[in-house]
């Protein structure tokens, strides 16, 4: 009796729902396309948009610390703080320098470790700003070919015009005059830069083709470590005797 009664009200609620169809209609082809048009602006947005920011996010977080304040620094006052950082390289290059050559009985020379500190300070840290910025606009892409023709600039412009400020200014620095600069120009600048030759070129491509512009000097001032050890030793070297 209980199974008859629920099979007739099922079936009077199947009847109303086929009337409530025939008087509406079932809805056509275009209806429905746009109820789902609708349907999708409804919607909520999709999950990548949390992805992206907890990319954001993540890059942030990878900015807090010492990496994230000298970036700061970099943008806010650039000249400073690349002629701070080349003059602090530049110092423990002289000390590792005159850790390794000096001899038993030698004695440590602040004066040259000042040199080697105010040359960074004063002259090279605003040659790197000036140098990358404008290698940078000159050659904007990163390409193989761009950075070789980076390569090619700094090996015949930047390096000798700096080899030659860096063995003047130290030489000033010691005392001598005009001849004895160019006498030591003659005598130490060639070996110099042939030397050059074999070690910064791979620094140079790895530096103009993977490092980005505002961490360059940085990035080649890390290369210029071991480079200044030897630029050290041999802006110490005796003067030229001029007959």
């Amino acid at each position: 009796m209980f199974c008859s009664n629920i099979t007739r009200v099922s079936s009077k609620n199947n009847c109303k729902i086929l009337r409530l169809f025939h008087d509406v209609g079932f809805p056509t082809k275009q209806q429905s396309q746009k109820w789902t048009k609708v349907s999708h602006k409804l919607s909520p947005p999709p999950p990548s948009r949390s992805f992206s920011t907890s990319s954001a996010s993540s890059s942030s977080l990878s900015q807090i610390g010492f990496l994230g304040w000298y970036l700061g620094q970099l943008k806010s006052r650039p000249i400073i703080t690349k002629s701070i950082t080349c003059s602090l390289i530049y110092t423990a290059s002289d000390l590792t320098a005159q850790m390794i050559t000096l001899p038993p009985s030698g004695s440590y020379d602040p004066m040259r470790t000042s040199r080697m500190a105010a040359y960074g300070l004063f002259i090279l840290g605003f040659a790197q700003h000036k140098w990358f910025t404008f290698i940078s606009k000159a050659l904007p892409k990163r390409d193989v070919l761009a950075t070789l023709k980076k390569l090619v600039m700094g090996q015949a412009i930047y390096g000798p015009c700096m080899t030659t400020v860096f063995f003047s200014f130290n030489a000033a620095l010691q005392g001598e005059n005009s001849d004895e600069i160019v006498a030591r120009l003659k005598r130490d600048m060639l070996p110099t830069l042939k030397n050059g030759i074999c070690y910064w070129p791979i620094c140079d491509f790895v530096v103009f083709k993977f490092v980005p512009v505002q961490l360059q000097p940085l990035a080649s001032n890390s290369c210029a470590f071991l480079w200044t050890i030897y630029l050290s030793y041999m802006a110490s070297l005796n003067k030229v005797s001029i007959v």
